[in-house]
Formats: structure tokens, C-alpha cells, sequence
């Protein structure tokens, strides 16, 4: 077998030199501060009974059997995208495989050449690299402010004149666990003729009862588009662009993520639907459970006086600042020999120097797995 090439082996070999080489591991048996199954869906043994009773009474093929535009596009998918659009309180909804094809498949192909992308600068990898594979030109602006958001959208007029502009945001930050003011950001892009996106993935199913961010404010005609996402909250699979059924029909004709994979199999579909009404069951009690764990959590961080080297988070995400990869990499590989699975976040993902320790919290976890985890860490920094 032909050796690695040159340029790839020394792009590796930075990696190593900057302690910063990934690799895949598998962490069981741990206390889960890593995982983005917030509610616990994924690890709901009802939940997957009555996943397994809906097959029952509805049997599917195992595959999905081509793509959404050949044989595709199953009965499943028809009742879940009618069910989406009412629940997230859309004119339409389109699924897509995951929330990174998502991403690509709507960034890619919604803006067009001589448009305009402005995006917030923490955006989420799969927004940029949609942004990337399109022919629009683009521009960061800085993290939830809107005054320097303003002064790219006057710069970029007076330079591309009737331009469309888009403007991209999170409801919450993966990396930061933060929020922008998202009713100011809403009329702010409403006043100035922008079109809002907002990716919504670390929000699905925790705000608006069960919805989202957009939706618990009241902001679906303000919004061009949201992308909910289905790995998180919901404990499944896949994403789905909400937005007019103008734009539907234009991503199910332009959008090359949805139009060249093979669909999402049957059993996925019917996960889904069923997770969704489970949601609805008792997704108020778990998001309380959440909430509770949230404060619990802010508040023994400053008990125990480490909130200094916190993000200010009111979400799951919260995250610890531990400058450099080997330290950082260095306390995770402690918390974890502790029992507890907690994820170091690298640079480059992340900027040097702010690399961190990235606690996902749950409405599973325990007040006391809360105590000790951060007690854990504070007799790291002692």
C-alpha cells in the first residue's frame, strides 16, 4: 500500500507537535458531561420500546433504498416533515440526513453569486464550509454584536450595491454555550432587509416547549430559516430546514446534500416521530430537570470560586478556559481516571489560548456527580 503523501504526513506531524492529533476513542462506564443527550432520550429504554411498538404496528423496509429524489423518499418522511412544520410553527420543513448536510446544503446553494454572508464568527464548521462551496462572497463579524454587524452591512452596500444579504447566527453557541440577543438581531435584519438564519441545534427541543429559540419568541415570520437538528435533545439522528415552502421546493431542486445521498432508513424516520410525541409527553419535566441542573451547576461554580475561568453560559454547554492543548488534555485525562467523562476542547477547533473543558450537562446527571466533578477539577488548579 502506497505510504502517506509527503504534504499530508508533515500536516500530521504539526498536529503532533502541537499536541493537538485527534484520534477516535470510546468512553464507557463514565459519569456523561460529554455527551449532547441532554434530556437522555438516547439512553431511554421506554422511549426505545415504544420505538420498536410503532415498527410493530407500522413495519418498514430495514433501508431507505436510494435518494429522497428516487425511491427514497418514504411514507415516514412525509408525516414527519407535516408534523415538523406544526410543531416548529413553519410554512414548511425538508430533512435532511445530519445538521452538517444541512448546513452545507442550504449555504451552498441558497447564496448566489454577487450575495452577501455575514456570519458570526463562532458559527459552527458546517455553516462555514457550506459558505466555502458557495460563490457568494462572505464576512465574519464579531461574536453577538450587532453594531459590528452593522458596519459590514453598510461597508458591503455601498460597495455591491442591491446585493441580498444573509445573516447567520446559533440560538446557543457549541463551543461557548452563549446566546446572542436574538429578538434585537431579528429586528435589526427585519429594519435592514437582511434574511436571518439561525441554526438552532443545541436549542431543539429545550426552548418553546419542545421547539426552539425562535419559537419561544415569538420570531418565525422574522426568521428566513432555522435548521433543527435531531442528535442532540432528541437523542436521534438527522436535521430538517425550516423555512417558506418557496424555499423547500428550492433546496429540493439546488440543495446537492439532499439530492445526491442516500435517504435516512425507515426505523430513523420512525425514531424520530416517536421521540417527537415522547417530547411532548414529559419534555417539560426534563427540561426542568435541565434547568435545575443548570443552576445548580453555576452555582457551586462559584461556591467553590472557580467562576473565573467559566464561559457565562445559561445553557448545557458550560466551559472552563485552560489555555494550551497539553494541559487541558492533561485535567480531561484526570476528570475522566476520576470517572467522569469530560471532553477537552483543542486548538484549532478553538482559538490558542482558549482552549477548554467543555461540561455538557443533562437532566439525568445528579446534584451530587455535579458536586464532585467540579470539586475534581478544583483540586486540579490547587
Amino acid at each position: 500500500m502506497e505510504k502517506l503523501p509527503r504534504k499530508l504526513r508533515q500536516k500530521l506531524s504539526a498536529r503532533l507537535v502541537n499536541d493537538a492529533l485527534r484520534s477516535l476513542s470510546s468512553v464507557e462506564g463514565l459519569v456523561d458531561f460529554s455527551s449532547n443527550d441532554y434530556l437522555g432520550f438516547a439512553r431511554n429504554q421506554d422511549l426505545s420500546k415504544e420505538i420498536s411498538n410503532f415498527l410493530t404496528i407500522k413495519p418498514q423496509k430495514s433501508g431507505a433504498t436510494g435518494s429522497r429524489l428516487l425511491s427514497g423518499n418514504h411514507s415516514l418522511y412525509v408525516e414527519l416533515e407535516n408534523f415538523l412544520k406544526k410543531h416548529h410553527k413553519s410554512e414548511s420543513a425538508l430533512v435532511f440526513n445530519s445538521g452538517y448536510d444541512a448546513n452545507v446544503g442550504f449555504f451552498s446553494s441558497v447564496p448566489q453569486r454577487g450575495d452577501i454572508v455575514l456570519y458570526d464568527e463562532l458559527v459552527h464548521a458546517s455553516i462555514r464550509d457550506g459558505i466555502q462551496m458557495g460563490h457568494a462572497k462572505s464576512y465574519k463579524f464579531a461574536h453577538n454584536n450587532i453594531g459590528d454587524l452593522r458596519r459590514h452591512i453598510e461597508r458591503s452596500r455601498n460597495v455591491e450595491g442591491e446585493s441580498e444579504i444573509y445573516v447567520v447566527t446559533e440560538s446557543v453557541f457549541s463551543m461557548d454555550g452563549d446566546s446572542p440577543d436574538l429578538q434585537a438581531l431579528a429586528n435589526f435584519c427585519s429594519d435592514n432587509g437582511c434574511h436571518l438564519i439561525v441554526d438552532e441545534a443545541h436549542a431543539t427541543g429545550i426552548f418553546g416547549e419542545g421547539r426552539d429559540l425562535t419559537c419561544q419568541l415569538g420570531l418565525e415570520e422574522q426568521v428566513f430559516a432555522r435548521i433543527i437538528t435531531f442528535g442532540k435533545a432528541l437523542g436521534c439522528h438527522g436535521a430538517a430546514v425550516l423555512g417558506s415552502e418557496a424555499l423547500k421546493n428550492y433546496l429540493v431542486n439546488f440543495a446537492r446534500s439532499l439530492m445526491y445521498t442516500t435517504a435516512l432508513p425507515p426505523h430513523t424516520i420512525a425514531n424520530l416521530l416517536v421521540s417527537y410525541q415522547y417530547l411532548k409527553d414529559v419534555g417539560s419535566e426534563k427540561c426542568q430537570q435541565l434547568q435545575q441542573n443548570i443552576d445548580y451547576f453555576k452555582q457551586q461554580v462559584e461556591e467553590l470560586g472557580i467562576a473565573a475561568i467559566y464561559i457565562k453560559s445559561d445553557s448545557a454547554i458550560q466551559c472552563a478556559i485552560i489555555s494550551g492543548n497539553s494541559k487541558v488534555k492533561s485535567i480531561s485525562a484526570q476528570l475522566q481516571l476520576e470517572g467522569f467523562d469530560v471532553r477537552p476542547i483543542l486548538s484549532p477547533t478553538v482559538k490558542e489560548g482558549k482552549e477548554r473543558l467543555r461540561f455538557c450537562l443533562h437532566a439525568f446527571n445528579t446534584q451530587e456527580e455535579i458536586s464532585r466533578v467540579l470539586n475534581t477539577l478544583k483540586n486540579e488548579f490547587q
